[in-house]
């Protein structure tokens, strides 16, 4: 069986090759290995994640780098010299006050952090950026993912600029926006006849078996993770260095969620933010909401499920984080909440029409959630809330189609504008 870096491996790891970090280690046990191509505990099978020996960082020193997720290098697993290295340059995408939302939702603030601003529409050029780096330092050959569709899209892209082999494993019936967007950066889009759970499992064998391969969200997952947590940094740096006090958050793995929380922490752990309370929401569409159904039932047993819903990006139901995900959210006081697919669709014809931003069907899911946890009750409409939209609507145009469309056809001339009453 063959991995990325095997015993017949001569590749040696550059010094500071990832920065800061010390070495993976387990969030169930505590287990330490070495920083490599690892995801899951040798001790107990538990997952990975990077631990740090974070040096002091400044705010000044942040603000001085540039304007894209390498201004946090030194909280990243990346080398020094990153900006060196092709790469897409995603982060600091603009954070909006909502004014008119907030109006329409009861809400006294309310921001949108717009995350499809990024170089391929969603936040997945974050975290395939932090993996891109890994799989240089690791000598990958081949660059790879299983995916839902916009991982799909950031790894293309991301390949295509490293000059990377790159291919790209998708559920057939994926939206065709996606595809195209896929495949016009490479010519290795590979279509699998089932879901993203049956996808992902391919991929994890090919990774098991195949020599040279880094799959972005399987062996250099941890590595790849962390780049979400550049959500949370970005948030607090442009709420002027504070935390927000409520932030809803999409929930496919629900590693996004988790990763946001741990910038928190950091930023606080390294004083470049004052600690206070913040309860962080998940939200996921009804069709898929296996993370959703366990907490409102008051327990940390997740039962898979198969996704049937026009939210095809969160459509993971067998979340690897799913049970990290009801640990923040119950310790920060926050919830997880699911809606149906015709909320989905009101909610993105919503936030566009307040606030000029086409959301796909993950960011409707979102602000759809936001919507009924101020209906139930579950969301303070006096505190600071953040919402999270996490790609563009141009993505998932089939999900309001036949919602929207030309208000009237009428002849080119003033009397049939005035007979049809528009205004």
């Amino acid at each position: 069986m063959s991995t990325l870096l095997d015993e017949n491996t001569t590749h040696t790891l550059r010094e500071g090759a990832f920065g800061h970090a010390r070495a993976l280690a387990c969030r169930e046990c505590g287990h330490e290995v070495a920083l490599g191509p690892s995801y899951a505990c040798p001790e107990c099978f538990g997952p990975l994640e990077v631990a740090y020996d974070f040096p002091t960082v400044t705010r000044e020193e942040i603000a001085a780098g540039p304007a894209n997720i390498w201004r946090y290098k030194a909280l990243l697993p990346v080398p020094s010299d990153i900006e060196q290295s092709p790469n897409t340059e995603p982060g600091f995408t603009r954070l909006l006050e909502a004014k008119n939302l907030a109006r329409e939702l009861g809400i006294d603030r309310l921001w949108v952090k717009d995350d499809s601003t990024n170089p391929t529409n969603s936040f997945k050029d974050r975290v395939v950026a932090c993996a891109l780096s890994a799989a240089r330092e690791l000598d990958a050959k081949v660059f790879a993912c299983p995916s839902t569709g916009n991982l799909a899209n950031a790894v293309a892209a991301a390949g295509a600029r490293a000059g990377m082999k790159t291919v790209v494993f998708i559920p057939s019936n994926l939206e065709q926006p996606k595809q195209v967007n896929s495949a016009v950066y490479t010519d290795r889009l590979v279509a699998v006849d089932g879901n993203y759970d049956d996808v992902n499992k391919l991929a994890s064998e090919i990774a098991g078996e195949e020599e040279g391969w880094a799959f972005v969200n399987v062996n250099v997952r941890p590595f790849y993770a962390e780049g979400s947590k550049t959500l949370g940094y970005e948030i607090a740096e442009q709420l002027g260095w504070r935390l927000p006090d409520q932030v809803v958050i999409p929930v496919a793995s629900g590693s996004q969620l988790t990763k946001v929380d741990k910038a928190f922490r950091e930023l606080v752990a390294l004083g470049l933010v004052e600690d206070k309370p913040y309860r962080i929401f998940g939200a996921q569409a009804t069709g898929c909401s296996p993370v959703s159904v366990a907490y409102k039932a008051g327990t940390d047993a997740i039962r898979p499920v198969k996704p049937d819903t026009i939210a095809k990006s969160l459509a993971i139901g067998n979340p690897a984080d799913g049970i990290y995900v009801l640990d923040v959210c119950r310790r920060s006081g926050g919830a997880v909440e699911d809606i149906t697919d015709d909320e989905v669709r009101d909610a993105i014809v919503l936030l566009a029409r307040t606030e000029g931003i086409f959301t796909e069907t993950a960011g409707g899911t979102t602000v759809g959630v936001l919507k009924k946890l101020v209906e139930t009750g579950q969301l303070d409409t006096s505190l600071e809330t953040v919402v999270i939209n996490t790609g563009h609507g141009l993505k998932t145009l089939d999900a309001v189609s036949d919602r929207v469309g030309a208000a009237a056809t009428i002849a080119p001339s003033y009397d049939a504008f005035v007979a049809a009453n528009i205004v």
